[in-house]
Order: structure tokens, then sequence, then C-alpha cells
């Protein structure tokens, strides 16, 4: 006897309501990377919601995917961000896409969640967005799906200045 194969999940646009589980779902990822994060009420924490909530309202430059759970809510997410640069031969708009934020509670991974969402978001890109050059910082855990939707190594690597 076969097992029952598993409903792919159901992935939505993100909605201003959903602004405090993106920023939970940032937490969860940034501890993660090492990245000390406080408590429920560190400062980053109201300035992140209120950027979700100026960007949630502007569907031609920002975008979040989800994926709920009946019971525990919005439980993966994937965002994408678009940034003007400076047109150039092979990028008349000079549209870049940048791809942040792919985080899943660790009780829900390894099924498909994070990859539902960000091919929905690849989606956004694609048919909603001029951008056609996607950017992410991948962490080891990523990286396998990151590489397997496409992404590779650019060919001038960036660098970063912290001051």
């Amino acid at each position: 006897m076969s097992s029952p194969i598993a409903a792919p999940p159901i992935v939505r646009h993100a909605e201003l309501s959903d602004a405090d589980a993106l920023v939970e779902l940032r937490a969860l990822m940034l501890t993660e990377m090492g990245m000390p994060v406080g408590g429920a009420h560190a400062p980053w924490r109201a300035a992140a919601r209120s950027w979700y909530a100026e960007h949630l309202i502007r569907p031609e430059e920002f975008a979040a995917f989800v994926v709920d759970d009946p019971e525990a809510g919005v439980v993966s997410s994937a965002v994408g961000t678009c940034d003007r640069h400076t047109p150039g031969p092979t990028n008349l708009s000079g549209l870049h896409g940048h791809v942040s934020n792919v985080s899943t509670r660790p009780e829900f991974r390894h099924r498909g969640y994070a990859r539902a969402c960000l091919t929905a978001l690849l989606d956004w890109f694609a048919t909603s967005t001029e951008a056609r050059v996607i950017n992410l910082n991948a962490t080891g855990q990523g990286i396998g799906l990151y590489q397997s939707l496409g992404f590779d190594v650019p060919r001038h690597p960036a660098l970063q200045l912290r001051l």
C-alpha cells in the first residue's frame, strides 16, 4: 500500500494583516543566521512591521508570498523587492529584483513550502515587473533550493562595506 501524496501547499499573496507574521519569520531567519534579534519588543520589529505595511500596498515594486497552516497561521514566506538602477544595454528599465526572507518555521520544513513561496515570487517578478536580474543572499541551508531554481554565482561578485 502506498502512502498518500501530500497536497501541494496553497500559496497566497501576503496582505497587510500578515505584517506581524512576516516580522516573526524574518526574526527566525536572522536568528538562524547567527544574528541576535532581541525580544518581542526589540525596536527593529516595530520598524520592520511599519516597513512591511508601507510596502505591502505597493504591488508594482514589492511582493510577499506566504503559506498558511489552518491552525498555526503563516508558516512560510518569500519576499521580493524591485530596485531601480541605471539602465544598461541588457536592462533598459534598470529594474533589478531582490529576494529576501525565504523562511519557514522549523516544524513545517521539508514540505515544499519555501519552494512554493519562492516559485510564486519568481513568477511575480517574471509576469508583473520588468526585473530580469534577480539577486539574493543565500545561506548554507537555502543554497540548494536557489540553485535548483536557476540561481548561480554572479559574473561580478558583490562586495560590501559596513559603515
